[in-house]
Formats: structure tokens, C-alpha cells, sequence
């Protein structure tokens, strides 16, 4: 019986395309493309569509956050506020989630 429970679940996840079976990645923290990276590392500005992706509730991507400059340091309750590109923004430490947006 547990034998027969394990090869259907085996099977739903094969048939229905589990990430974990396809090998896809999450799509949260997938990296810039080449030609932005590199306009980032030289300390260009990023493209005017980062702001189209902050959200309330939602974590801040690793390389917007890379460009955050820290206005207000970590308070007691873990959140900082980060200025990026003119936006402020405050922020769980651990997470990156967006408490607030500010301006």
C-alpha cells in the first residue's frame, strides 16, 4: 500500500512538471542581464523598469539591493531604510522584504 502511494506521487510530480523534477530555478533572484551588470558595475544608474518591480510584502532583488545606499541603519525591529536611486525604501534585514515604500 505505501509502496503504490509513493510510485502515484512520484508519478503526479513527473506528470504535472514539478520544479524540482524540470530542474527550473525561482525566477526571484535571477541575476541582470550582461549589458545592465555591467552598466551597474561601472555605477550607472539602473533602467527606469527596477521601480515597476518593488512591492509591498514582496523581497527586494539582490542586485536592485547590490545599488541600496543605507540612509537609516538596522533599528532594533530589523528594519533599515535604503535610499536607490532616489527611492527610499525600508526593508526587513534578513529578508529584503519591503515594509515601505517612502518616496
Amino acid at each position: 500500500m505505501k509502496n503504490k502511494l509513493t510510485l502515484a506521487l512520484v508519478a503526479l510530480l513527473i506528470a504535472f512538471g514539478s520544479p524540482i523534477v524540470n530542474g527550473k530555478k525561482d525566477k526571484k533572484d535571477k541575476p541582470l542581464p550582461p549589458g545592465l551588470e555591467k552598466k551597474a558595475e561601472q555605477g550607472k544608474p539602473l533602467p527606469p523598469g527596477w521601480q515597476k518591480k518593488l512591492k509591498v510584502g514582496k523581497p527586494l532583488d539582490k542586485d536592485i539591493y547590490s545599488h541600496a545606499k543605507v540612509v537609516v541603519p538596522i533599528g532594533k525591529d530589523g528594519i533599515l531604510t535604503v535610499n536607490i536611486d532616489g527611492r527610499l525604501l525600508r526593508l526587513r534585514d534578513k529578508t529584503r522584504e519591503i515594509i515601505e515604500i517612502l518616496k
